[in-house]
Parts: C-alpha cells; sequence; structure tokens
C-alpha cells in the first residue's frame, strides 16, 4: 500500500486563486482540487492521501474543515485545521462537527511559531488522540521563516512524547544541518517531502538521515500539488533500502501511525 502524507487541496472556486504565488518561487504542478488530486492518485498508482485543509485565519477553520469533512472518498484521509485565536475547545469542537480526526499545522500560512503556548496548549488537548501533521522549517518570506525550525520542534517531541506527530520535509525544510544535529533519531515520523523534488538533495544524505532515523520512523509525503508524487515515489524507491523498508516508507508506516489496515 502506497499512501501520501502530503496533498492540499481547496474548493474548485479558489483553488486556482489560493495557489498563486503560495510558495514563492516554486510552480504548482497540479491545480489543487479534489478532482485533481484523485486523478494524480490514479496516475502514480497510489492507493490513498492525507488531504488537508488549512485556515489562515482564525475565522475560516469551521468553515474549511467542513470542505475537508465533506470529501468522502476511500482514497482519502481528511486532515482538517485549527488556529490558535481560537479556542481550545472551539478548534476541537470544529473538528467533531465535521467528523475530521487529524490536523495540519502549518505556521508559514497561519501566522504563528509552533512554539506559541497556545499551540503548546492545542498540542496537550490532542494527546494521543489527534494526529498531527507539522509544516516545519523555510520556504516562505523571511519573517515566516522565524515561525518553526528544527529546534522548535525537538521541544515539542519531548515535551508530548505522546503525541503522534509527522514532521514535513525532513523536519526543516531547508534546514538540513539543523535537524541532523537537532532532530535526527528523536521519537517523531519525519515526512519526505522537499518540492519541488526531493532529487534536490544529495541521496547519499538523504540515506544517511533516513539510516540514523530509522527507516521505521520516515513517512512519504509529496506535497502536492508542488510536487509530482510519481516523481517522488521513485526517488524512494532508488535510495537502495530493501523492500520491507521501502514499503515502510511508502505507506506501512503512516498506516500503522493512523491504524489503517493494509
Amino acid at each position: 500500500m502506497i499512501i501520501d502524507a502530503h496533498c492540499h487541496v481547496w474548493p474548485d472556486r479558489i483553488a486556482e486563486r489560493a495557489l498563486a504565488g503560495r510558495v514563492p518561487g516554486m510552480e504548482a504542478m497540479g491545480d489543487g482540487t479534489v478532482a485533481g488530486v484523485r486523478a494524480s492518485l490514479q496516475r502514480c498508482g497510489i492507493d490513498k492521501t492525507v488531504v488537508m485543509g488549512i485556515a489562515d485565519q482564525a475565522r475560516h477553520v469551521d468553515r474549511t474543515n467542513e470542505f475537508i469533512g465533506s470529501i468522502r472518498d476511500a482514497t482519502m484521509i481528511p486532515f482538517g485545521t485549527v488556529h490558535p485565536d481560537l479556542s481550545v475547545e472551539e478548534n476541537l469542537a470544529s473538528l467533531r462537527a465535521h467528523g475530521i480526526a487529524g490536523v495540519k499545522l502549518h505556521p508559514l500560512f497561519q501566522g504563528f511559531r509552533i512554539n506559541d503556548p497556545r499551540i503548546y496548549a492545542l498540542l496537550e488537548a490532542f494527546g494521543a488522540d489527534v494526529p498531527v501533521i507539522m509544516h516545519v522549517g523555510a520556504g516562505g518570506t523571511p519573517e515566516a521563516n522565524l515561525r518553526s525550525n528544527p529546534t522548535m520542534l525537538a521541544q515539542i517531541v519531548r515535551t508530548f512524547p505522546a503525541l503522534r506527530l509527522v514532521a514535513c520535509h525532513f523536519g526543516g525544510f531547508r534546514q538540513l544541518n539543523q535537524t541532523e544535529a537537532e532532530v535526527v533519531g528523536l521519537d517523531v515520523f519525519l515526512e519526505t517531502s522537499w518540492p519541488p523534488t526531493l532529487a534536490g538533495l544529495d541521496p547519499g544524505r538523504v540515506v544517511d538521515i533516513i539510516r540514523r532515523h530509522g527507516p521505521g520512523r520516515v513517512i512519504f509525503g509529496s506535497d502536492w500539488p508542488m510536487a509530482d508524487p510519481a516523481a517522488e515515489i521513485a526517488v524512494i524507491r532508488g535510495l537502495g533500502f530493501d523492500d520491507d523498508e521501502t514499503a515502510a516508507m511508502l505507506g506501512g508506516n503512516l498506516a500503522r501511525l493512523l491504524g489503517i489496515a493494509a
């Protein structure tokens, strides 16, 4: 089973606008719609994907969760949104109301630091019940890039040992030196997306990071529509891990984390 841990979707009417200039210097490779991600899954031979909604502002949280929760497709696993400008109770109520079991946190676009005490209050409330996929590292404006880094991630991992946490971009987009020094080896799942492609990294370095962290704690993610899932799968298969390790990274580890039957 192949599961993509990282796909963004928007309602058809706003997808094009939402993607315009979303990531400085990077062009989208898909349209960001539900139909678009469904076609991508079929083309790439992917069995399931996590589809994510992100509310840039607190007033958009419930509407975003309503949209994500409305995606009823056996191939798609909806991860919703929260915002620290709402109370913990308001955030949890929105997730429950729309039948959403997991959350994506994106400090670049949501305007908070991941070590904000309000984020810590949410993570405490999630405990082991609500899995979290979190952007870590750069990828935005210089100001936004200060909102998360591997040091902050390491502190979260140590503070919330029960949290089911997936750290995107190997735990530090464009910050691998810091990731290797502070995150590799900690009890956290590292996700593999590195848009526009993981092939842009030295494969020897990628293999070393995965070996030291453990293939059992690495999860495939593409970051569609900012990357081509088929190309990213090919990169992972070309790293030289054995069949069991590769299968675990491409889907088995996330299935275990989310309680999905193979």
